[in-house]
């Protein structure tokens, strides 16, 4: 990321260890199952070709049909149960750090804002998928 970006931090401390934590993050069985902010959505499709130069989509919906739309990008740096970045199309960058910490492990996802929705919208967003994320790891 460029030092003159203005960016966004979300994090969360998931009760597993980082092998179970990098797994679910990155399979595509998985993330179907955690990749929304609220009950009412769901991520119906994911594909992933974990590698730099890789893409991935997601989709997400509502549950009653109305909305649905794909987040996609290509993976730029991968350390594996370390470190993931990639730019999401329109060329916002995200980088994701995965840290050991005794039998937890912290997951911090930084990002450039778009242009569209206020900091804070995104930011809650961002940080209630995250939440999702750590509530379905912890309860499988």
């Amino acid at each position: 990321m460029e030092n003159n970006q203005q960016t966004i931090t979300v994090q969360a401390q998931i009760n597993e260890l980082i092998d179970k934590v990098w797994t679910y993050w990155t399979s595509p069985e998985h993330i179907t199952n955690w990749n929304f902010a609220s009950d009412d959505w769901h991520s119906p499709n994911a594909k992933n070709d974990l590698q730099i130069g890789g893409k991935f989509s997601y989709t997400m919906a509502s549950k009653d049909g109305c909305m649905a739309f794909d987040f996609n990008g290509i993976y730029t740096n991968i350390i594996p149960h370390q470190l993931i970045e990639y730019t999401i199309e329109g060329g916002r960058k995200v980088k994701l750090i995965f840290e050991q910490a005794d039998n937890n492990t912290i997951v911090t996802e930084i990002f450039e804002p778009e242009d569209i929705n206020s900091l804070e919208l995104q930011k809650s967003g961002w940080q209630a998928i995250l939440n999702n994320f750590k509530k379905y790891v912890e309860s499988n």
